[in-house]
């Protein structure tokens, strides 16, 4: 039975996971890959912006969440006695 190939064991971070990417874009744009090499290109291409996806909605997430929590710190009270 043939084993499907399934993402990376271990994740890339987003820099790496972009820089192959656009890699891969340069080497499909020259059109000097085979049809089988472009298929598998695009392929990799399509699990890379997954992974570029999937870190920048993580990195949107946590912006808003801080945003968010100034927001609140600044709504706080402010007890001018306190020294």
């Amino acid at each position: 039975m043939a084993k499907k190939r399934s993402e990376p064991a271990d994740p890339i971070d987003f820099e790496t996971a972009l820089k192959e990417l656009e890699g891969l874009v340069e080497k499909m744009e020259q059109g000097d890959l085979n049809l089988e090499a472009s298929l598998a290109a695009f392929e990799r291409g399509i699990q890379l912006t997954r992974t570029c996806q999937d870190a920048l909605t993580q990195a949107e997430q946590k912006v808003e969440h801080l945003v968010k929590q100034g927001e609140q710190e600044q709504l706080a009270p402010f007890d001018s006695d306190e020294t």
